[in-house]
């Protein structure tokens, strides 16, 4: 009884210990992701079919196009994040 309590003693100061190591940000201990925000996100998902599916997806400053079947994933378009509105723009023009 006695070595359990040691063990989940040890292990409660060890967790600690990395708590506040994270909290305190200090190099090569913090997750990049808590310093920096998130990397990855999915701005619009269109589905083109049942199997079929357009992603637009920032990554970092860029934006990307891609599509998804059942024979695989690829990239359509990459293009700056600043460039997305221009680009949106020029496609609303062409519609009319």
């Amino acid at each position: 009884m006695e070595q359990t309590m040691a063990v989940a003693a040890v292990l409660a100061l060890l967790s600690g210990t990395l708590w506040w190591l994270r909290r305190r940000a200090l190099p090569g201990v913090a997750l990049p992701a808590k310093r920096g925000g998130r990397r990855l996100e999915l701005l619009e998902r269109l589905a083109l079919a049942p199997q079929q599916v357009l992603y637009l997806v920032r990554f970092d400053d860029h934006a990307l196009l891609l599509a998804s079947s059942p024979t695989g994933c690829s990239l359509i378009e990459r293009v700056p994040t600043e460039g997305i509105g221009d680009r949106l723009i020029r496609a609303g023009e062409d519609d009319r």
